[in-house]
């Protein structure tokens, strides 16, 4: 039998920021699917956000104690009836079964199409940009596009996430933050872009970057404020300054709750850079 004790709902943890919940709120769901999966039937799988939190997926930002367990099957199975579960009953379909952690999935494009009824457009980008990450190996773009087609929009809301998903950003962050400067007008950067000096060797690989006027803007999370990984950090910091590039370090209180800090730091470099509106 599943235990339905306390440690299903655990406390929250003192001191954490939002990132840090987030990945404890992640990692707690993935153990509740692994015990849930035992009683799983052979037609039944994990689906929606639950799903993508399994192949590590990025998820919008939840005020509840808990993430969703997500189980779905297809027709013309019966609908899930499990207590503590969000249960899917889907539409008719060529199974395309994936499988994470050793439980089995819904396709990750289906996924993604399958949480665009709830999640805003800003967070299905993030997760489109993580789906087709080449270094993920999962998908591309023309598959996410081929879902939409083959399944529908009912929103309307992932063609317009398809505009803006680009393959190659590595973190939600910089992902909010590469929207936030394309949407304000500036030009759009190049992704994970390697800095190499005159001789050619390897200086950094840059978040984002605007090689012509040798401008990187740069989400600089919390996790890198000390210790180790700080004077790693500075010690790149002045490798790429040496290579006579701007790096304009974006934090989170320049991006949210208003983003418009974060665009004027950018774009202050640029025009100091040479850049001028209407230009690339």
């Amino acid at each position: 039998m599943l235990s339905t004790s306390a440690s299903a709902h655990p406390e929250p943890v003192a001191d954490e920021n939002p990132t840090q919940r987030m990945r404890r709120l992640r990692a707690e769901l993935c153990a509740r699917a692994q015990a849930f999966a035992p009683a799983l039937t052979p037609a039944q799988f994990f689906s929606h956000d639950c799903g993508l939190a399994l192949i590590d997926a990025p998820l919008p930002y939840c005020a509840g104690k808990e993430l969703d367990l997500h189980i779905a099957v297809r027709r013309p199975s019966p609908q899930p009836e499990r207590k503590g579960v969000v249960a899917h009953r889907l539409g008719a379909r060529e199974p395309a079964r994936w499988t994470a952690k050793g439980l089995p999935i819904e396709h990750p494009a289906r996924m993604w199409r399958q949480v665009a009824s709830t999640w805003a457009l800003d967070d299905l980008i993030a997760v489109g940009d993580f789906l087709v990450h080449p270094r993920n190996g999962l998908l591309t773009i023309e598959e996410l596009r081929a879902e939409v087609d083959n399944a529908g929009d009912v929103r309307g809301i992932l063609r317009r996430a398809l505009e803006e998903i680009r393959s190659g950003a590595e973190s939600p962050r910089e992902t909010a933050l590469r929207l936030a400067i394309t949407r304000a007008g500036l030009p759009e950067p190049e992704l994970n872009w390697d800095l190499h000096d005159a001789r050619g060797r390897f200086i950094a690989r840059l978040d984002l970057a605007y090689p012509r006027y040798r401008v990187a803007p740069e989400y600089d999370g919390r996790q890198h404020a000390e210790g180790d990984q700080f004077v790693k950090d500075a010690d790149r910091w002045d490798a790429i300054g040496a290579q006579d590039w701007n790096l304009v370090r974006v934090l989170g209180h320049h991006l949210h709750p208003d983003p418009q800090p974060a665009v004027d730091k950018v774009a202050n470099a640029l025009l100091a850079a040479g850049w001028r509106p209407g230009r690339r």
